[in-house]
Formats: structure tokens, sequence, C-alpha cells
């Protein structure tokens, strides 16, 4: 995209994101709710799936991204690093939820994120079953259903933690003393708690529906995508400690900044 304006090129970026997801959802949806073989990435008694429509929705994706931008970058779960020369990196997710992919849950959705020059500047999660699809604008996250018209999205005001719903992939996810402990200083105070919905999450937190989602050991692929949504929706994503969360790790994402400081200040009481 040289010579164009900063407007251009982000208006370039979200025409690009969504052609890509509109090729990924079918790949995907040929094998969802159907026998597919189930690979293990992990070792040593851990489980990692991946499945064929993880592996091909990126290859389309990648492709696509090579014919389309070929000078920027990408870094996809699943095929690793290509570098670019640009200051772009697409960041790729192709099913960010494969557990419950596997098991006919419709908890998951395919990531779409850009960072320039390392920041996260969009994100997109599309989740082709149930034709919803999450986007970051320039100053606002839309959301839109079956192909439909946008309709902006906002996080829910909610300063209190004793009046905010929690969400979380899984507590078997906290594996450290200090990673559980966090789960259950929030968890106790909390008026709700929910596991399962890996992005789908973070999703409902931009459109106004939960109030905090908390995830350790993360991954850049897993968050990347959803830091401008929820943020352009009016909410905070960061690490446990306050800190860039572009890199994954332990996230914490509020819908409203004030219950995030509150979320961190306990957290990180000693």
């Amino acid at each position: 995209m040289p010579g164009s304006s900063p407007a251009a090129e982000f208006q370039a970026i979200v025409r690009v994101a969504h052609e890509l997801a509109d090729l990924s959802g079918p790949v995907i949806l040929k094998h969802f709710r159907k026998v597919t073989p189930v690979e293990n990435k992990a070792h040593g008694g851990a489980f990692d799936p991946v499945t064929k429509a993880d592996r091909g929705a990126e290859k389309a994706i990648v492709q696509a991204l090579a014919a389309r931008l070929p000078k920027d970058g990408v870094v996809g779960e699943e095929f690793g690093t290509t570098a670019g020369t640009s200051p772009y990196q697409w960041i790729i997710d192709p099913i960010d939820g494969t557990r419950s992919f596997i098991v006919g849950s419709p908890l998951w959705g395919t990531l779409i994120g850009v960072l320039k020059d390392g920041k996260p500047i969009f994100g997109l999660m599309d989740q082709p079953f149930t034709g919803e699809r999450f986007w970051s604008g320039d100053r606002a996250s839309y959301l839109s259903t079956g192909g439909g018209r946008p309709t902006r999205i906002k996080t829910r005001a909610c300063p209190r933690l004793e009046d905010a719903v929690l969400t979380s992939t899984h507590p078997d996810l906290f594996e450290t003393p200090e990673q559980a402990q966090s789960l259950s200083r929030l968890k106790d105070l909390t008026r709700l708690t929910r596991y399962g919905g890996d992005c789908y999450n973070y999703c409902l937190l931009a459109a106004g529906f939960v109030d905090m989602v908390l995830e350790p050991a993360l991954k850049s692929y897993d968050i990347v995508a959803l830091i401008p949504i929820i943020e352009r929706a009016g909410g905070r994503v960061t690490t446990w400690t306050g800190g860039d969360a572009s890199n994954g790790g332990n996230v914490l994402a509020s819908g409203d900044p004030r219950l995030h400081d509150a979320a961190l200040e306990l957290i990180n009481r000693a």
C-alpha cells in the first residue's frame, strides 16, 4: 500500500480481512460436525488438537494474503511465520477454540489480526456457522449477522467486581498456583462465572453481555485480533500486570476500565 494515506491503508486492511474470512469460512464448515481426524500437536500427555479444518483455513488465508499483500508479514498458529518487508504483520488463528470445534460446539472462531510496527491496529473474529462477524473500525467496533448490515457494539458499564460477570475458557488451564489463585480471587468476588468460549467470550464482552475475561498463557495469535475489537468498543485488554497483551501471556479483558483497575488490584494484591 505504498503512497496511500493512513485512512486508505486501514480501509484496505479491513476489506482484505473480510475477504479472508469469506474464503476461510467455507473451508472450515465442510469439516464442522463431521467425522474428521484429530491430531494431537502436544507431547507428554498434554492435548493440543488440530484438524484439517485448521490447516486448510490457514493455508487459504496465507495464500490469499501472498497474492493480495505480498510485502506484509504473516504469523499463523499452524504454519508459523512468514517475514515481510512492510510495517504490517497479519496474525492468524484459523480456529480459536479447536476443542469446541471437535465436539460440535459453535463456541469457536477465526481470528484475523493486524499489527503495524508491532501494535494491534485491526481485528476480526468470524464465526461462519452462526454467521456472526465481529471487527474493529478505526474508532468503533461492529457486528454483522448473516452478512447483514453492521451494527455498532459497545461494552457495558460495570464498575464493581461484585456486579460483574466473569468468563474464562476452562479452570484447568490455570496450571500454576499463582494462576489458580488469580482466578479464585476474581471468581469468589464476582456475581457470576461461566466457563467455555475461547474467542467468543471476548466478543460477547465487546458487545456488552459479559464484563471480564481472564485467561492464562495465551499466544499472540489468541489475542491480537481481539484487542482492537474490545478497545474500540470501550473496554481494556492488558496482561495481569497491566502491560501490553499483544504478545500473549496471562491476559485480562474488561468492558469497563474502572472494573479493569479493580480486577488488576485484586489479582496483584499481596
